[in-house]
């Protein structure tokens, strides 16, 4: 028979298999059985890490003995767990070894069958593709609420949660179609890569949309595609100067998810598969003094009733995990991964974790979500220092909330002694907590936070500044779907459906268009217009992905920050001013020399330095420098 997984999922595997099943303690009769599902569905010859670990489900499969010959393919272990319905099948394959479809036998008493698993050629240079750096702009969309490119897919059979586009927690139908269609204007926006929230299948009764509460990890929910769309969207993007990075959930799984109908083993989920809600205390596994039961209540409780926390101490769920992840990498071509609730895995295994997809993938992006605005919770897991406790990460990029933070109300409030443009300044200095801050992914607000522009009470002056302090910052930036055409959400934290509103024109009959301009306001042109001009000028902007950082105390309500190397400068100016601003510029001649001329990046005019600067009211002034001769 040809082998279809139990959730009607087609497989490239292909199976013709009948192992006997017995329950030996009620002497039944023996009867023949099928495999249901093998993950990773395929794997690859020439992986850094010679051995992959097979998960075999199915009734009785336990009961059987495998065997294979294949040359350079070795069985290294058959591994029985407590539920007799999984075999583990691990396999050693050598670096010469020729690709193609392994028969691996499995046997019962007299009777046996052929498991056919298939092991591809990777493609060429899969080791040493190039992750996300801070040349990049990153681009974070829901795939649901981005664009509706295929209605027929907005259901899907078997899939409880129904679309409705009237419910602000319901599914809307965005879609990878949709996402192919919008590959031209994300390009031509100045993005240079793409996250999108998880695509992995989320058949939850509902706010499935999400996606965080994965059913299936091996699989594309259908209402978005199937995975030879995904493989197409990467293909797609690639070919136009755009990486994408993948949303993996290694923490907990929805409560949905096909194992939790057959559980492997009594310890498969944390707390002996009992849930226990976790006490989101991210300082536990920092701070020197915390207790031993805080910290495992932190790392092991469940993130919800409706998220499963994984075991990440059982040896085969942990290799489950590390083996998705790099199984996606190389499925897909993806560049980079951003790890939802990074911290709150078991600190051992989300290291090595990262190790083992580092080992693979050397230069490949991965980004880890720490929502703290503490720098030392953040710092704890940037990769390159030893820690007090001597843990050392290996995780190259953290999500920089401790920046994101502040980042709305230093730009709203007054500015005072301590307040206002000097929140941001005074932060600065927990950089030295980092091996590399340029690392740190900063954002305008992704899709947990409240919309940038409504955070800043809908004042397009201060999102400009907001942008423009993103953009040039000694960071990898990133901009969540939305911002350039000024969308708005309520400000409450816990409004998360809200902050995640239909992109304008990614659905038939929208009366606005972000993709054509038609039915936006003028303020929300103008401001598409501005990014699409600052993003695309970021890109040839070296000395802004390289360069060094030096900013000065901000006074009278502007700040101004340079970046520079030998060669380039380029200074911000930030002026929250209700008026005309004159700077005076003998203060900056450390990086502001007498007799400099400097080009107006957003109006392209070119001016002689004098003494002072005239600033317009409210406004972001972005200038390269060229130093007199």
């Amino acid at each position: 028979m040809k082998w279809r997984a139990c959730d009607g999922r087609r497989s490239t595997v292909g199976l013709t298999m009948f192992c006997l099943f017995t329950a030996c303690l009620l002497a039944l009769p023996v009867r023949a059985q099928t495999v249901e599902r093998v993950d990773p569905p395929n794997w690859w010859v020439g992986m850094k890490h010679e051995q992959v670990e097979l998960m075999l489900h199915g009734p009785g499969i336990a009961e059987c003995t495998a065997r294979l010959s294949w040359p350079g393919v070795r069985l290294v272990s058959s591994t029985r767990g407590p539920n007799p319905n999984y075999l583990w099948l691990t396999l050693q394959v050598g670096a010469q070894t020729t690709a193609g479809t392994v028969p691996i036998t499995l046997q019962r008493g007299t009777e046996a069958g052929v498991l056919r698993y298939e092991l591809r050629a990777r493609a060429p240079g899969s080791a040493d593709r190039q992750g996300f750096v801070p040349a990049d702009v990153i681009l974070n969309l829901m795939p649901d609420r981005f664009v509706n490119g295929d209605p027929a897919n907005d259901n899907a059979p078997g899939f409880t949660e129904q679309a409705d586009r009237r419910l602000p927690g319901g599914r809307h139908g965005g879609d990878l179609a949709g996402m192919i269609r919008s590959l031209d204007h994300i390009a031509a926006m100045g993005y240079t890569a793409i996250w999108p929230t998880p695509l992995t299948e989320s058949n939850q009764p509902s706010f499935s949309y999400h996606g965080y509460g994965t059913t299936d990890a091996y699989r594309i929910d259908p209402r978005y595609g199937s995975n030879a769309d995904y493989q197409r969207f990467v293909a797609l993007a690639r070919a136009k100067g755009l990486k994408v990075i993948q949303d993996l959930v290694p923490n907990h799984i929805g409560s949905n998810h096909w194992w939790m109908r057959d559980l492997p083993a009594p310890d498969w989920l944390s707390n002996d598969n009992q849930f226990v809600l976790t006490n989101h205390a991210r300082t536990t596994v920092s701070d020197p003094y915390a207790s031993a039961a805080d910290l495992e209540r932190f790392s092991a409780g469940w993130f919800d009733t409706t998220l499963p926390d994984k075991n990440q101490r059982n040896p085969q769920m942990a290799n489950y995990e590390i083996q998705n992840a790099i199984w996606w990498v190389e499925f897909a071509g993806l560049s980079g991964l951003r790890v939802d609730t990074y911290a709150y895995s078991d600190p051992a295994f989300i290291n090595e974790w990262t190790r083992r997809i580092l080992a693979e993938y050397p230069a490949l992006g991965i980004v880890g979500e720490e929502w703290s605005d503490n720098p030392a919770v953040q710092a704890y897991w940037a990769r390159g220092r030893t820690q007090g406790n001597g843990f050392v990460s290996t995780l190259p990029s953290v999500m920089d909330y401790v920046v994101y933070t502040p980042l709305a109300q230093a730009l709203a409030e007054p500015e005072t002694y301590n307040t206002g443009l000097k929140r941001l300044y005074n932060l600065l200095v927990s950089d030295q907590l980092y091996a590399d801050p340029g690392r740190l992914v900063l954002f305008d607000g992704n899709h947990d936070t409240p919309r940038i522009f409504s955070a800043l009470d809908e004042d397009p002056a201060l999102t400009r500044m907001a942008l423009a302090y993103v953009l040039t910052m000694k960071r990898i930036p990133q901009i969540y779907y939305g911002t350039e055409v000024l969308m708005t959400s309520p400000k409450a934290l816990n409004a998360f459906d809200a902050f995640r509103g239909d992109f304008p024109g990614g659905w038939a009959g929208d009366i606005a268009n972000a993709f054509t301009g038609a039915g936006l306001k003028p303020e929300q042109a103008a401001m598409q217009a501005w990014l699409r001009k600052l993003l695309n000028w970021r890109k040839t902007a070296r000395v802004v992905h390289e360069g060094r950082l030096m900013h000065f105390f901000p006074e009278d309500g502007c700040y101004v920050l340079f970046r520079f190397d030998e060669r380039d400068t380029v200074m911000l100016i930030i002026n929250k001013n209700n008026t005309t601003t004159q700077l005076a510029t003998k203060r900056f001649r450390e990086r502001l020399p007498k007799g400099a001329t400097a080009r107006d990046v957003m109006s392209n005019q070119r001016f002689a330095v004098g003494e002072q600067l005239e600033l317009p009211p409210r406004s972001v002034t972005l200038l390269q420098i060229d130093s007199p001769r």
